[in-house]
């Protein structure tokens, strides 16, 4: 009923920039928090960045000053520029958001993710 798609990702060098997209769609009442997670091969998946339906944020200490999220709720899309890319931050990119469908209660739902990486 609710799927999420992610896109913008790629090879980039360290130093570059790239900017992921994930956009909701299905029978959608409201979206609550948004959020980009990510998960590097032998590691657990980990939280990049959260922001809430009003726009409040929260990063990862290793994001931050580097990565800005944002999100347009009338197109129902999160955001995530990444700037001054690190070869850590090889991973794959997962979009997460906590959905109100049309009569149903609130459950979080998953991109099936966007590689990432970084090259020295």
């Amino acid at each position: 009923q609710v799927q999420l798609v992610e896109s913008g990702g790629g090879l980039v060098q360290s130093g570059g920039s790239l900017r992921l997209s994930c956009a909701a769609s299905g029978r959608i009442y409201r979206i609550n928090d948004m959020g980009w997670y990510r998960q590097a091969p032998g590691k657990q998946r980990e939280l990049v960045a959260t922001i809430t339906s009003r726009g409040s944020t929260n990063y990862a200490d290793s994001v931050k000053g580097r990565f800005t999220i944002s999100r347009d709720n009338a197109k129902n899309t999160v955001y995530l520029q990444m700037n001054s890319l690190k070869p850590e931050d090889t991973a794959v990119y997962y979009c997460n958001a906590n959905v109100v469908p049309s009569i149903r209660p609130a459950s979080d739902y998953w991109g099936q993710g966007t590689q990432v990486t970084v090259s020295s």
